[in-house]
């Protein structure tokens, strides 16, 4: 196996556990016997568990022995909860380390350097921009920042529409789209809507398998808003934890949220609005069914923009057709 299917196999291993590592990162790893042959594989483990790395060198064995580690991320070079990653593979014998991201974290890098002092090969960049898009997107961007991840999700028609006009939006997107909403729900942090739309839709907000069954991992709900819900709101039950911020300032939301790293806005037109004026939004996941609606319900309220000269502007990260619909991910310009 070459580096890029060995790295393709890594980025399966941290999607697998994505949501579930906080506050490390979530990494995969594969250990290449001398031969190229895949004889371990392992992903980060949660908080005080070992890391990918030392997952996949305990199922290789004595077969890691001049093999090859594959890692989507830099091997950490510091003492945490666990014993430094570079450590667990000077010790293995492996003679050589590929990465695809470097750690940004001060503290846990110098992997790299640590590894090739001890005289094994290393070759950082493999696969670099499609990991970065992957698992640990949100991740990369509260280290670079110090800022959680906010990725507003929402569902429209081929129009921009979000309801018709009577105010009926169930269903606008397919059956598999909406499987993948509740998929990425369950690796979610945190789903942030206003009181409008708890008013308005009484959404669960939960994170359910195909079956209709709670996923096994819940993110914490979010109301954001000055009004009361009602205390019978599905929101508050005991599916899920809740926490009810009141204030209308997106930035005041992400302090409340700091030691958070994903946030999905599920909210409705006005408070998507109000975070796209802020300025706080990462990346836009619109999941556009082939429909048409028309009528006022728009995806989107006013987000400052006066004239086409003042448009904002985002490019596509990614297009994905999901059974009928085409989802768009999307990060500023």
């Amino acid at each position: 196996m070459n580096l890029q299917a060995a790295m393709r196999l890594a980025v399966e291993q941290a999607e697998s556990v994505k949501g579930s590592t906080y506050p490390n990162p979530p990494v995969g790893a594969v250990i290449l016997d001398r031969d190229g042959a895949v004889v371990g594989v392992g992903a980060t483990q949660p908080p005080g568990g070992p890391h990918a790395e030392v997952v996949a060198l305990n199922a290789a064995g004595q077969r890691a022995v001049g093999g090859t580690a594959v890692v989507t991320l830099e091997p950490c070079n510091h003492h945490g909860r666990t014993p430094p990653c570079v450590d667990a593979l000077v010790a293995a014998g492996v003679s050589a380390v590929a990465f695809a991201v470097t750690d940004p974290n001060p503290v846990a890098a110098g992997g790299a350097a640590r590894l090739a002092q001890a005289g094994i090969q290393v070759t950082g960049g493999v696969a670099a921009d499609e990991v970065a898009r992957g698992a640990l997107r949100e991740w990369l961007h509260k280290q670079r920042t110090g800022k959680p991840h906010v990725t507003w999700k929402f569902a429209t028609s081929v129009d921009g529409r979000s309801a018709a006009p009577d105010g009926s939006s169930q269903w606008i997107t397919s059956e598999a789209a909406r499987a993948d909403v509740h998929r990425r729900r369950a690796v979610a942090d945190a789903i942030v809507v206003g009181t409008g739309t708890v008013l308005v839709d009484d959404p669960l907000l939960t994170a359910r398998r195909p079956d209709g069954s709670p996923a096994e991992r819940q993110p914490l709900r979010v109301v954001v808003g000055k009004r009361e819900i009602p205390h019978e709101a599905r929101v508050l039950n005991d599916d899920a934890p809740t926490m009810l911020i009141r204030t209308h300032d997106p930035h005041e939301v992400l302090q409340t949220l700091a030691d958070r790293t994903d946030i999905l806005l599920e909210g409705g037109p006005t408070l998507a609005g109000a975070f796209l004026r802020a300025g706080v939004i990462d990346r836009i996941l619109a999941y556009v069914a082939p429909i048409l609606l028309g009528g006022p319900i728009t995806a989107v309220d006013d987000v400052g923009v006066i004239s086409i000269a003042h448009a904002q502007r985002w490019r596509y990260d990614e297009i994905t057709p999901i059974g009928p619909d085409v989802l768009l991910s999307l990060v500023p310009a």
